[in-house]
């Protein structure tokens, strides 16, 4: 028994020998790969790719969305009352300044003018009978004149002609007054009968139709008969929202190029004609509008197009890969490989373009850039390039 007790303490203090040998061993295992480890991470310098920084050009190109409209257009309202005798266009016609529309006729109103007519007749005949009595008056008053003075005539008779000649001159100023007045009021008449006659305002194509022969328009201040649409189409305006980072170099006589989807082979070259002087407090955009001249008539008001500004810069910039960019609680960032050495620059982006952004500090045209660099990439390791 006492010799199994000492076989079995031996058997005992070997295991625990052998546990504390393990231990050891492992430990010693573990110190010996963590200094290789950073025997390897000191002495290994990891390839990265590289992209240039570029100096962009003198001008910004933008593409933005634009809407076509006619450079003018009017809605041709009734002007005088009655019925539609002749029409003589209809939608797609192009029309010249001054072609007729169409003729609105109106019986009564001839009846009017006519009666308008004889009305002046009589007040201009009247007029000249004033001026006969005026003319009898005074002659008759230069001659009693020396006869009262000398006394061969009582003073009131002399009183009488003066009176008389004073009437007179009255009645023809009233009755010139009255032909005046008749005057204007028969060219009102005569203007009314002018608008009967419906002409095109300038030269473009009639897009709406809303009368036809026997159509009854009324003119009135309030609710006129809509009769036509007319566009001018030879010059077609293009207006674009510019938003607030570009458009501080727009402004009037820029070059603008107008893309159409439905015609990709075909585009509008054109100028900024005219910009509103504020931005849109909504939409932080400036109006822009460009006049594009349409000959051919192969643009249409009121479609989608897109326009290409180029916008002078303002402030030099250059160009980097957006694959370089670096966020994280620095802000954002870049790391620049100059002699092997990987040194992180702040940097102001201007503008994103998507694979590329514009910068305007922090780098400089020539620059190495590091791109899709390592999270663990610090300021100042060294770096091999890959060719």
């Amino acid at each position: 028994m006492r010799y199994r007790g000492i076989l079995m303490a031996a058997a005992v203090a070997a295991v625990v020998a052998g546990t504390f040998a393990l231990g050891g061993w492992k430990l010693y295992a573990r110190e010996e790969a963590a200094v290789a480890n950073t025997e390897f991470r000191q002495s290994f310098v990891p390839q990265v790719r590289v992209a240039t920084v570029a100096a962009t050009s003198g001008e910004l190109v933008v593409s933005l969305p634009a809407t076509t409209s006619a450079f003018a257009a009017a809605n041709i309202l009734a002007r005088a009352s009655g019925y539609i005798a002749t029409r003589s266009v209809d939608i797609g016609d192009h029309v010249k300044a001054g072609d007729q529309l169409a003729t609105i006729v109106a019986p009564e109103l001839d009846h009017q003018i006519s009666q308008a007519d004889a009305t002046l007749s009589q007040l201009e005949a009247a007029a000249k009978q004033a001026r006969a009595n005026q003319k009898l008056a005074s002659v008759t008053w230069r001659r009693d004149e020396p006869l009262v003075k000398e006394g061969w005539i009582p003073k009131q008779q002399g009183t009488i002609d003066v009176q008389t000649l004073r009437a007179n001159e009255a009645a023809v100023s009233v009755a010139e007054a009255n032909v005046v007045a008749q005057q204007s009021a028969l060219q009102v008449l005569q203007q009314q009968k002018a608008y009967q006659s419906v002409v095109a305002p300038f030269d473009g194509v009639i897009t709406q139709r809303n009368i036809d022969i026997g159509s009854l328009v009324q003119a009135d201040a309030v609710n006129s008969t809509f009769m036509f649409t007319i566009l001018q189409s030879n010059v077609i305006r293009t207006q674009v929202y510019v938003p607030q980072d570009a458009a501080a170099g727009v402004a009037p006589g820029i070059d603008a190029v107008i893309r159409v989807p439905e015609l990709p082979d075909h585009p509008f070259p054109g100028k900024v004609t005219r910009i509103a002087d504020a931005l849109q407090p909504g939409t932080r955009t400036l109006l822009v509008e460009i006049d594009i001249p349409n000959p051919d008539g192969l643009l249409s008001a009121g479609i989608y197009a897109t326009a290409e500004l180029h916008i002078p810069r303002k402030t030099a910039s250059v160009t980097v890969p957006a694959g370089a960019i670096i966020f994280n609680r620095n802000g954002v960032q870049v790391a620049v490989v100059e002699n092997g050495v990987a040194h992180l620059r702040k940097i102001s982006i201007a503008r994103d373009r998507g694979t590329e952004v514009e910068v305007v500090d922090g780098v400089k045209a020539g620059d190495r850039v590091v791109l899709n660099p390592a999270v663990e990439l610090s300021d100042g390791d060294r770096v091999e390039i890959r060719t």
